[in-house]
């Protein structure tokens, strides 16, 4: 078996977060998770995906302080995943990624699903990155700078 590449002392914030959701699985439990999915059974009819896949997923962002383990609110014996604050977090990054790919993967006119603002029933606005001031940015206007003991 290859062992896997961990990322989780890289430099590189990309590369710590990649390493946080793992794969696109974790992912999408975490899109679920924002639709308002909370049950291993919600998130398996929803993916389609095995259970011993969804449950090692589930485990490990539960281990990442993605996701957390409640009761079931029901009062059941069951218990349920609910975002902790760190996944609510995810949020602008899971919109990012449905806006990018509505923009890049779908014909005019293909049926698909769609955010909305629940007050208003209307499209999200797309997302933009701007700069302190205020000001658009576009990939050319940003550079990576290193913070820290290292890039004092």
């Amino acid at each position: 078996m290859v062992k896997r590449t961990r990322f989780d002392e890289d430099e590189c914030p990309v590369a710590r977060s990649v390493d946080a959701i793992g794969d696109w699985w974790s992912l999408l439990i975490v899109r679920d998770a924002f639709d308002g999915s909370r049950r291993f059974g919600e998130f398996q009819r929803s993916l389609g995906v095995a259970k011993n896949i969804l449950t090692a997923r589930l485990r490990a962002l539960v281990a990442g302080g993605i996701l957390d383990v409640v009761p079931a609110s029901d009062g059941s014996a069951y218990h349920e995943y609910v975002l902790t604050p760190k996944g609510e977090d995810l949020f602008p990054v899971v919109v990012a990624l449905r806006q990018w790919g509505e923009t890049h993967f779908f014909a005019p006119g293909e049926e698909h699903s769609e955010l909305l603002d629940r007050e208003r029933r209307e499209p999200l606005r797309p997302l933009e990155i701007h700069a302190a001031d205020g000001r658009r940015l576009g990939p050319g206007d940003t550079h990576v700078r290193k913070v820290g003991a290292a890039g004092a």
